[in-house]
């Protein structure tokens, strides 16, 4: 829960309550949220009716813990792309998260779509163990499903790429460590540095205290080494995003070959439609990243 604020009124880098709320909001930047939920069901709604689809596969023991797996081509086994939703940690599902699927297809890939638990119901470090048992069911299970195990990429969306990075440390107390055997990453807009998180509205649901930060802040865990990074944002995000982005480029760049992508004329939610795409600074980063440069959709 929140701390008392200071009497100065100041939460947080000088800023009150209602700032720090609004800047870890960030459908305070676009005119209408429930509009791209909407978009976001009807996309995901027609991947799983025009493309082959493996569907509710558990992964671990939770009722969430389930993931749709959309295959590659069928000539040889394909790199892997792990998309983990957004949500604040409390919202969306695999039912509105199959929409970055068909581009990635079209480009070579296959692709597996997660669900975890969410707050309240599920804590972050309970959160961030299910992401780790989905990347370590999927390799485990790669020659059936027919990608290649040593091409995993792990991709998150806001909420999403804070668990994925998390996925990245070497650390089994938080579910299996798979740290070793992601050869890449994904961060689109994501919060890395809880701290901020744990002082504004958003933890009324996490329940985050001073050590839970400390445990489920990335940047501030980096191990020496990690596998490539595309690190990307959009060009209308809230500064507090911006600054979290920004953080964490600096923190990977004596890490990881990272590559760098500020879409200017998208925003926090739409973002992901570019994945896969050729033509886009993301999705060419993320087709590079994949060894699918070259591919058209």
């Amino acid at each position: 829960m929140r701390d008392a604020p200071p009497a100065t009124g100041a939460v947080y880098r000088g800023m009150d309550q209602a700032t720090l709320d609004r800047q870890y909001s960030p459908s305070s930047r676009v005119p209408s949220l429930d509009a791209y939920l909407r978009e976001y069901e009807r996309l995901s709604e027609a991947a799983r009716r025009d493309h082959p689809v493996r569907t509710c596969l558990a992964y671990g023991p939770h009722p969430a813990e389930r993931l749709d797996y959309f295959p590659g081509p069928a000539a040889g086994p394909a790199p892997l792309l792990v998309f983990v939703h957004g949500g604040n940690w409390q919202a969306l599902g695999r039912a509105e998260s199959a929409f970055p699927v068909p581009p990635l297809l079209a480009a070579g890939a296959a692709v597996a779509v997660i669900e975890y638990g969410l707050a309240p119901d599920v804590g972050l470090d309970a959160m961030a163990g299910m992401v780790r048992r989905a990347v370590d069911w999927l390799l485990r299970h790669a020659d059936g499903l027919g990608f290649a195990p040593d091409r995993l990429h792990l991709c998150g969306t806001s909420a999403g790429a804070h668990l994925a990075a998390m996925a990245l440390l070497p650390d089994a107390s938080a579910g299996p460590d798979v740290s070793d055997r992601i050869a890449g990453a994904v961060l689109l807009s994501g919060m890395y540095d809880l701290e901020p998180v744990r002082l504004s509205y958003v933890n009324d649901a996490l329940l985050l205290d001073e050590a839970a930060v400390l445990r489920n802040s990335p940047i501030l865990r980096l191990p020496a080494r990690l596998p490539r990074t595309v690190v990307a944002r959009g060009g209308n995000e809230t500064e507090e995003y911006v600054r979290q982005h920004e953080g964490m480029v600096a923190a990977l760049r004596s890490r990881a070959a990272v590559t760098e992508v500020v879409a200017e004329r998208r925003d926090h939610f739409d973002l992901p439609y570019d994945l896969g795409v050729p033509g886009t600074g993301l999705g060419d980063a993320v087709l590079a990243q994949l060894g699918l440069e070259g591919r058209t959709a």
